[in-house]
């Protein structure tokens, strides 16, 4: 993973425009940066995965469950505090403080659902962002929904930001990952007080036109795990929009083989597959037709390698008893042998027992794109605050699911939810976090992973500071409720992560 040069002097105060330096101007090596998608074509068929098959990956997405829960008696009091002077970016449209105010609570436009592959090679999903940048193309959200903890690959596959997501419809476009930034220290040490990643985002885009997908079948593999090591290949492949895939077995016709033989599948068969070798068609024949007229009912050539089932063919049977002989002249599809003996009329049909491959099936999407904008320009972006004082009320927006310890599906997941509080200290040892703070919040952990914890939040304007991502939750009274959601602490150090990222552009993919 590469590290790039950054943090050294911090700015101070309300800052006048969203960036003030490039990552070059700071010194340290605490960014890590990793490429999600790197080309247009590979942003393209990103988009057509979770465009094609009427949105099915989507909509069959399940909340991301990696890393949620935090023991209670892993959460205690002390944390952190700041390494510089406070400091706030404005947010997109805000950037002259607007004093309005309101009481009721407007949700943002700017928080959306990122969708990704996990290490258990299904679709999910983690809430997430808009935030402020240069170009309008970043988003924010927990580390573990960017970084693959499970699997320990550099990032999560094919991962998208989906804005206003809700039941499979994308209101203002899927935005592609480009480049995910996180800590240096949580890229490699999955430091939890560094838990957070922004990620610059691709123009948005929203199809015109749809297909099915075309159909793919991989070549033969002589084995299971030759095969599901290629579906895992083409899974992580970021340059073409496979779906679908599975891996089947098929009849290797080439190579017959004994009953029993390991890998091996017994299944009917004409003629010319029992001979396998079109030279020994005609004597192959001539061998089956005596076979089965000495050997009436069920039986096993000697080799083991075939046989026959024998049965009379009686009158009132719709079978190919009408004529004798075989029901077709081409030795492909010669599977039934009628004959006559003492007097009665038999039909035969035959197996073989054959070797099994293994080959990848499943679809290729194509997908029609059109380029809808920048993410900023459509939804807008929060702001970011830094090395604020612990105790600020704050206002948490993301998309909980599933269920407390006590069983109790509080939240579905498909809307967007918010809860409010004052945050506190913490610690959680256990993944590795000496300066996170909480904030109490009956979230469930499984799809509030990245919820966005806003700082001065304005509700005429939907727009406040982002000052955190929820990274777990917690049963900190046992009662089999969660009520605590917590974050790390963001300081100056997430600032210069914040900055090397908010620097960077990103593009059309169409």
């Amino acid at each position: 993973m590469k590290r790039t040069l950054t943090l050294g002097g911090m700015a101070a105060g309300l800052l006048a425009s969203a960036v003030v330096a490039s990552p070059a101007a700071h010194a340290g090596n605490d960014i890590s940066h990793d490429t999600l998608a790197s080309s247009n074509m590979a942003a393209q068929q990103v988009a057509a995965f979770w465009y094609g098959e009427n949105k099915a990956n989507l909509v069959n997405a399940k909340p991301y469950g990696v890393e949620t829960k935090v023991a209670a008696k892993h959460i205690s009091k002390g944390g952190p505090s700041a390494d510089s002077k406070p400091g706030t970016v404005p947010a997109i449209g805000d950037e002259k403080k607007s004093s309005s105010k309101s009481k009721n609570v407007n949700l943002p436009k700017t928080t959306g659902k990122v969708f990704f592959i996990g290490a258990d090679h299904r679709p999910h999903w983690c809430s997430a962002t808009s935030v402020q940048s240069k170009y309008h193309n970043l988003v924010a959200t927990a580390g573990h929904c960017v970084y693959d903890t499970e699997s320990n690959k550099a990032t999560l596959d094919k991962w998208v930001f989906v804005p206003g997501y809700y039941q499979g419809k994308t209101p203002w476009g899927i935005y592609v990952g480009k480049t995910a930034y996180t800590h240096y220290d949580y890229d490699v040490y999955e430091d939890g007080d560094r838990d957070y990643a922004f990620v610059t985002v691709y123009n948005g885009v929203l199809p015109t036109s749809v297909s099915g997908g075309k159909k793919y079948e991989s070549a033969s593999y002589e084995s299971y795990g030759q095969a599901l090591e290629a579906l895992k290949k083409l899974q992580a492949q970021k340059d073409t929009g496979y779906s679908s895939l599975k891996v089947e077995s098929v009849v290797d016709w080439a190579h017959k083989v004994a009953l029993g033989t390991p890998g091996s599948k017994k299944v009917a068969a004409s003629v010319a597959q029992i001979a396998v070798d079109p030279k020994t068609v005609n004597s192959a024949r001539e061998t089956l037709e005596n076979w089965a007229k000495g050997h009436l009912g069920e039986s096993t050539y000697d080799d083991k390698t075939w046989g026959a089932v024998v049965k009379e063919a009686r009158p009132s049977r719709r079978h190919h008893s009408s004529r004798l002989g075989w029901n077709s002249s081409d030795a492909a599809k010669q599977t039934v042998y009628t004959f006559e003996k003492d007097g009665k009329r038999y039909e035969a049909t035959f197996w073989g027992n054959f070797d099994t491959d293994y080959k990848v099936t499943g679809k290729v999407l194509s997908i029609g794109l059109k380029d809808v904008g920048r993410l900023g320009d459509n939804v807008g972006g929060q702001g970011l605050a830094y090395n604020q004082k612990i105790g600020q009320p704050v206002f948490v927006f993301g998309y909980p699911s599933g269920s407390h310890p006590d069983g109790n599906h509080a939240f579905s997941g498909k809307t967007l939810k918010w809860s409010y509080g004052k945050t506190f200290a913490a610690k959680a040892p256990a993944i590795k976090a000496e300066e996170l703070q909480g904030v109490k919040s009956s979230f469930t952990g499984e799809g509030s992973l990245g919820s966005s914890w806003l700082l001065k939040y304005n509700n005429s304007r939907r727009l406040g500071y982002l000052n955190g991502v929820t990274i777990g939750v917690s049963d900190t009274d046992g009662n089999d409720r969660y009520d605590t959601s917590v974050s790390p602490y963001f300081d100056g150090e997430t600032y210069g992560v914040y900055k090397a990222a908010a620097n960077v552009w990103s593009g059309k993919i169409v």
